[in-house]
């Protein structure tokens, strides 16, 4: 039988334990949080106040803190782009029938919320020009992105169990800096949206958890083969009016090493959490193959380690179109 069978079935042996990962994962719609909850309230007679007072907060926050929070909020709202991604993979399926299915719409109804708060706050802030930032948003969308999984579950589900620890390692961080400089209504958002992110990596690393029980060599080469291509941020091909595609990535990932926000070591933290989490030192009956690639793994960290010591970032800020005056 053909890898690619055998995938389908063990997605399908997982399928009937979805639903259960689902009320353990996800919040229920009518409790959950809501964009609202965190912003001043139109309806009300003081929202206008309320404006002013995140206006003036605004003011407190530096350039590189501004150019994070405008490039996390780029990448939230490029969220089409992994919906439609998933819904792709191999065992997912476009129909409701399919558990999975229902996880992956579940799980962007969910991940829709972050893009529109950071938005709302950014379009209330007076500190963004809002039309280039939306063009950024429109451009990620447009590009898409190749994160090297094609449609293969096990690849995908590596890299959303590793990019969703990221994703909470940089909006934990911001809002620990929008603590310092005052800005609690900021700090109790981008929290929040940093515990959704862990929430919904922990399903991510269970499903993995699932499939090396099943099928533990072929699930171990696909952890080697993405660490071997790296993990890419979803943000990867970002771009501002005018630009080329990828050429604004470097900028917005060198204001977050900047700000300690998403650094290389990072990275190699997330790596060493997912090779204890998933027993990668303890896996058994595997091929010798996978053996190779166990060891190639259990030996990534400290060599990511050497060379992150290596990287030096730029001191000054890139001007970016995004930030008004």
């Amino acid at each position: 039988m053909s890898q690619h069978n055998i995938r389908l079935e063990v997605m399908q042996a997982i399928e009937p334990k979805v639903d259960d990962f689902m009320k353990e994962y996800l919040s229920p719609i009518e409790t959950i949080w809501q964009p609202s909850d965190f912003l001043p309230d139109p309806t009300r007679d003081d929202f206008f106040e309320k404006v002013t007072e995140l206006r003036e907060l605004a003011k407190e926050l530096p350039y590189d803190f501004w150019a994070v929070l405008i490039g996390d909020t780029v990448t939230e709202e490029a969220l089409p782009t992994y919906e439609s991604w998933l819904m792709d993979v191999d065992g997912v399926g476009q129909t409701e029938r399919n558990g999975w299915s229902r996880w992956v719409r579940a799980w962007t109804a969910e991940e829709n919320r972050h893009g529109d708060v950071l938005s709302r706050y950014l379009y209330l802030s007076g500190r963004v020009n809002m039309r280039e930032m939306e063009i950024s948003a429109m451009h990620l969308i447009k590009d898409g992105f190749d994160i090297g999984t094609g449609r293969d579950p096990y690849r995908n589900f590596v890299y959303t169990s590793f990019q969703e620890l990221a994703t909470n390692f940089s909006h934990r961080r911001v809002a620990k800096l929008a603590q310092n400089f005052g800005n609690d209504m900021l700090s109790r958002m981008c929290g929040t949206i940093a515990s959704d992110e862990a929430r919904h990596a922990r399903a991510y690393i269970q499903f993995i958890r699932e499939v090396f029980v099943v099928d533990t060599s072929e699930m171990m080469l696909a952890f080697e083969d993405m660490m071997r291509k790296k993990i890419v941020m979803p943000a990867h091909f970002l771009r501002e009016s005018g630009g080329k595609i990828s050429e604004l990535f470097t900028h917005f990932s060198d204001a977050a090493q900047r700000l300690k926000v998403y650094t290389s070591e990072d990275y190699v933290n997330i790596l060493r959490q997912l090779l204890r989490t998933w027993e990668i030192d303890k896996q058994t009956s595997l091929t010798d193959k996978a053996e190779r690639a166990r060891d190639y793994l259990m030996a990534l960290p400290d060599r990511l380690a050497r060379l992150s010591d290596r990287i030096r970032i730029p001191e000054k800020s890139y001007e970016f179109k995004w930030i008004a005056g």
